[in-house]
Formats: C-alpha cells, sequence, structure tokens
C-alpha cells in the first residue's frame, strides 16, 4: 500500500528568490519519522537533504510547484507511491483492423 503523504529528500537544494528552501537534481519520496525512502535508500548514508515542508505531489517536473531544479524523480519511488505504469508516451495513430 502506498502511503498517502510523503515528503522529499534530494540529492541538492536551492534557496529561490524568496527564500523558500527547495529540492534539486534527483528527488525521492520520503515519509516523516523515517530514516529512509520509499525506495529503501537510506538518508543519511545517500547523503541526501531532507524537505519535510515540501509534498512528493509538488516535487513532480510536470506540474509540482517546487520543481523548478529537479532533474530527475526516482522510478522506484515514483512506483511506490502510486505512479501508473499503463501511460505510455507513444500513441498508436492507425491500428490495424
Amino acid at each position: 500500500m502506498a502511503p498517502k503523504d510523503a515528503a522529499v529528500a534530494a540529492s541538492d537544494s536551492w534557496v529561490d528568490p524568496d527564500g523558500f528552501r527547495a529540492p534539486a537534481g534527483l528527488v525521492h519520496a520520503w515519509v516523516r519519522g523515517t530514516n529512509q525512502t520509499v525506495c529503501g535508500v537510506q538518508i543519511s548514508r545517500a547523503r541526501l537533504y531532507r524537505f519535510s515542508h515540501v509534498q512528493w505531489v509538488d516535487a513532480q517536473p510536470a506540474t509540482g510547484r517546487d520543481a523548478d531544479e529537479v532533474r530527475e524523480v526516482c522510478r522506484k519511488c515514483a512506483a511506490g507511491m502510486g505512479a501508473r505504469r499503463d501511460t505510455k508516451p507513444w500513441r498508436r495513430d492507425n491500428p490495424r483492423p
């Protein structure tokens, strides 16, 4: 079962012009109160920064408000948070009968 409320742990951070600390680089989903991400990476050993004030949905590059400097999203964490596998990046224009 996917966690409902996950924060973000990232490999880097940056400060926007308003003084708000935001994630950058590779982002992982992190459940507060644990020392590991949803995919099982230990935060302390991987030297990830915790962003308890940033929700997982806000760190998605396609739709998130705090994803300006996010370069990559962990695929295992995305799957653990309920990302769909059946969304295809291609479209069939002329299907065979």
